[in-house]
């Protein structure tokens, strides 16, 4: 489904409208009427286009200028970014509407823009009306926390520029619990500033950074719910659930403490690793030795 607005009928009036060198009065009365018509629909015309885009508002993840072409993807980098006009879950339960900034990796600011306050020089820009920024948490992990730990996924001031922008309406339950997310509501993905899905696709390959591969790579296993998950060398997964191979496969990138899934069946999913257990949308899986 397209989020763009339809298109209006050409609002160009028809060449018979306008008289031509030499034309005689008679040529043109017999023209006018033809044309008037044609101006009394455009006001209409106008007025429905402009209803139509208020409801349904162009999500653009326009660059900001000096950057990457409109519509393209942004790098992959931890450069500067600003998500502009959207719903901030700066927790699960509590949104601001306004901006949020984040450089080198960490948030700069969440909330409304002030008058003289200045985005991040050369940022990225995300002109996300109407879209919704969250956390990308999972609710087993932060409680496998410190209690004075467990605000470091907010999206606050200090904390990682961890989170997806989703045209979606989410849910405080959703955030927590199992976060999954459309292909076609997916306006980006960041991990510690790196964008590595917009417009709801992938930026980079698959995988895992060099240096993180053994962390990662390998088979994780939740016992009580009889779930292995292989994170493959080539980014791959699969998933073996209740003894049916290949239950679930697809596509994963794995960074610093997170892994991004991109299921074959058309959804994105998201973990956290925490103290060398990886939590996802339920699972508290440990890696198999070997």
């Amino acid at each position: 489904m397209s989020d763009a607005p339809p298109v209006l009928p050409s609002t160009v009036l028809p060449s018979t409208v306008l008289p031509s060198a030499g034309m005689t009065t008679t040529g043109v009365a017999s023209v006018s009427r033809a044309g008037r018509r044609w101006w009394l629909l455009l006001p209409a015309a106008l007025a429905a286009g402009l209803v139509i885009h208020a409801v349904h508002p162009q999500l653009t993840g326009r660059p900001a200028a000096g950057t990457a072409a409109q519509g393209a993807q942004p790098m992959a980098g931890p450069g500067a970014l600003v998500v502009a006009g959207a719903t901030v879950h700066v927790t699960p339960s509590r949104t601001v509407r306004g901006e949020l900034w984040a450089e080198n990796g960490r948030i700069t600011h969440v909330g409304p823009r002030g008058e003289n306050a200045s985005r991040p020089a050369g940022a990225r820009v995300i002109e996300a009306d109407g879209a919704y920024v969250v956390p990308l948490l999972v609710d087993s992990a932060v409680r496998a926390q410190p209690p004075d730990r467990r605000g470091h996924y907010d999206l606050a001031v200090g904390n990682p520029a961890t989170f997806a922008v989703t045209r979606a309406r989410v849910s405080e339950s959703q955030i927590r619990r199992m976060l999954m997310i459309q292909p076609r509501d997916l306006l980006a993905i960041a991990t510690s500033g790196h964008v590595h899905a917009w417009q709801g696709r992938p930026t980079r390959p698959a995988g895992t950074p060099a240096p993180e591969r053994r962390t990662w790579h390998g088979v994780w296993v939740d016992d009580s719910h009889e779930l292995e998950q292989h994170l493959l060398p080539d980014g791959r997964y699969t998933e073996t659930r209740h003894g049916r191979t290949d239950a679930y496969t697809g596509r994963y990138w794995a960074l610093d403490d997170r892994v991004t899934y991109l299921d074959d069946t058309g959804f994105w999913a998201f973990g956290q690793l925490v103290d060398g257990v990886l939590h996802h949308s339920g699972f508290v899986m440990r890696k198999r030795p070997g």
